[in-house]
């Protein structure tokens, strides 16, 4: 055998090995690299990287609360409407990658635009990766959207007075609320914060998911404060 065919056979050995772990490890990069894939053909409905990294038996969980198969989300992937635009940016990424398992975690940023209209969120997604048969796909995946305070509005100065006064929620649970240069506040056991005017009877507080309304009586006086999360409310009444 000439020293030709030993380098030879010993760069076709070594081009075979490192085929075999590409094949059998996967990095943050090519992971990110896939998934971004996957929310670049969002915009224009194309299924097929959706069919190739997701598993036939993966889960999926998104910020809807929606339990889907692969299929359903297969199915769920379809082109924006006439008018509508946008893209997916993935940010802020983590991963762990042990052995024939990758989890990877990452910020998702989104821009769209309705007919001239400019709209954003902001989600987060945790997806499990697993190499079954030397194929890395997608068995789980989990997605919840960032909160995010409402714009803020315009109160009716004339009605902020009557917000004003006790309200109790159970014997010793009190909220007091506040009118202090034009803004509204409610305190509990020393925790003080301004509501702020979503409609001129509809507040929230900076960070707080939910609402805080107040209902008024048959004499159109207010008697109790609504605080209200999702659509479920917990009723404080007025004592004074």
């Amino acid at each position: 055998m000439t020293t030709k065919s030993i380098t030879l056979g010993l760069a076709l050995f070594l081009g075979a090995v490192r085929l075999s772990l590409a094949q059998e490890t996967i990095t943050q990069q090519e992971l990110l690299r896939r998934s971004q894939e996957l929310f670049d053909s969002v915009v224009s409905g194309n299924q097929e990287p959706w069919k190739k990294y997701y598993a036939d038996d993966a889960l999926f969980f998104d910020e809807k609360g929606r339990n889907m198969d692969k299929a359903a989300l297969v199915a769920d992937i379809a082109p924006l409407p006439t008018g509508y635009s946008g893209q997916i940016k993935i940010g802020k990424a983590a991963s762990r990658i042990v052995g024939d398992t990758a989890v990877i975690s990452y910020d998702l940023d989104e821009s769209e635009t309705i007919f001239e209209q400019n709209l954003s969120a902001r989600y987060h997604e945790t997806d499990t990766w697993l190499r079954r048969k030397g194929e890395w796909q997608i068995v789980a995946a989990q997605a919840f959207r960032y909160y995010e305070d409402p714009a803020i509005g315009r109160a009716d100065p004339e009605k902020l007075t009557d917000f004003t006064g006790t309200y109790e929620l159970a014997p010793g649970q009190m909220r007091l609320v506040t009118l202090q240069n034009g803004k509204l506040y409610v305190e509990r056991k020393g925790k003080k914060e301004e509501l702020l005017p979503e409609t001129s009877d509809l507040f929230f507080r900076k960070g707080v998911e939910g609402r805080i309304l107040f209902r008024s009586d048959e004499k159109g006086r207010i008697d109790a404060l609504i605080d209200r999360r999702n659509n479920e409310d917990v009723v404080w009444r007025k004592t004074k």
